[in-house]
C-alpha cells in the first residue's frame, strides 16, 4: 500500500506526538493519591503556615490529600536531605526557603547537591526579617539598641530559626554593620523564641 506524501507526514507527525499526550494525560491525572509536603521548620513558623494553607487549598482543588510534614533540624538539611532520597514522581514535595541556598556554603559535606537534586516548581512568596525585644528591655528603638548592646558586649543573645536561616544571617550582617557583639543562640523554631522570657533581642520574621 503506497500513502499519498500529505498522509504520510500526517501519520508520522502523529505519532511523533503521542509520547508527549502520553505525559500530557499523566499530568492531568495528578495526583492520583496523597501527595506530603515536607516543611524543613518545626510547627507554627511562617513556612509552616504557608504550608498547611497552601495544602488546604491544593486539597480542595485537586481532589486529593496534601499532608503536611515537619522535619527541622539542621538548618533546613534534615528535610531537604529526606525530599532528594525520597521518590521522583512528584508526590514528596519541599517548601524551602533561603538556607537551602546558604547552606551551600556553610557545610562542606552535604549528601546532597541542592541545585541539581531539587527541580524548582514555583516561587510562593516574600518575607521580610525584623527585630523585636522583649517588653522588658531598655531599649525601644535600633539607635537604643545599638548604644545598649556596645555598652554590654556579649551579654545581649539574639536568638534565630537555626544556623544558616535568613534570621541568622541578617543578624550576622548587622552586627558586622554596626559593630556590636551578641551571642547567637538558634532555635528549632522562632516560636520558642516568642514563648520564652529572655530579656534579650529577638531577630524573627514578622
Amino acid at each position: 500500500m503506497k500513502l499519498p506524501r500529505r498522509q504520510f507526514l500526517h501519520l508520522a507527525g502523529g505519532a511523533a506526538a503521542l509520547p508527549a499526550v502520553s505525559r500530557v494525560a499523566r499530568a492531568q491525572a495528578y495526583p492520583t493519591g496523597p501527595v506530603r509536603i515536607i516543611v524543613p521548620f518545626a510547627a507554627a513558623g511562617s513556612t509552616d503556615i504557608l504550608a498547611r494553607l497552601m495544602g488546604q487549598w491544593l486539597s480542595e482543588r485537586l481532589g486529593q490529600q496534601f499532608i503536611v510534614e515537619n522535619r527541622p533540624g539542621a538548618g533546613t538539611n534534615i528535610g531537604t536531605e529526606f525530599v532528594v532520597r525520597a521518590p521522583a514522581d512528584g508526590y514528596t514535595l519541599l517548601l524551602v526557603g533561603t538556607p537551602s541556598a546558604i547552606n551551600a556554603t556553610l557545610y562542606p559535606n552535604l549528601n546532597f547537591n541542592f541545585l541539581r537534586d531539587i527541580t524548582p516548581v514555583a516561587g510562593l512568596i516574600r518575607v521580610p526579617n525584623v527585630m523585636v525585644v522583649h517588653p522588658s528591655f531598655p531599649a525601644r528603638t535600633v539607635p537604643e539598641l545599638i548604644a545598649y548592646a556596645k555598652s554590654n558586649p556579649g551579654k545581649i543573645n539574639h536568638v534565630s530559626s537555626g544556623v544558616g536561616s535568613s534570621t541568622h544571617m541578617t543578624a550576622e550582617l548587622f552586627k558586622a554593620m554596626t559593630g556590636v557583639h551578641m551571642v547567637h543562640v538558634p532555635y528549632r523554631s522562632l516560636w520558642n523564641c516568642v514563648e520564652s522570657r529572655r530579656k534579650s533581642a529577638c531577630n524573627g520574621h514578622s
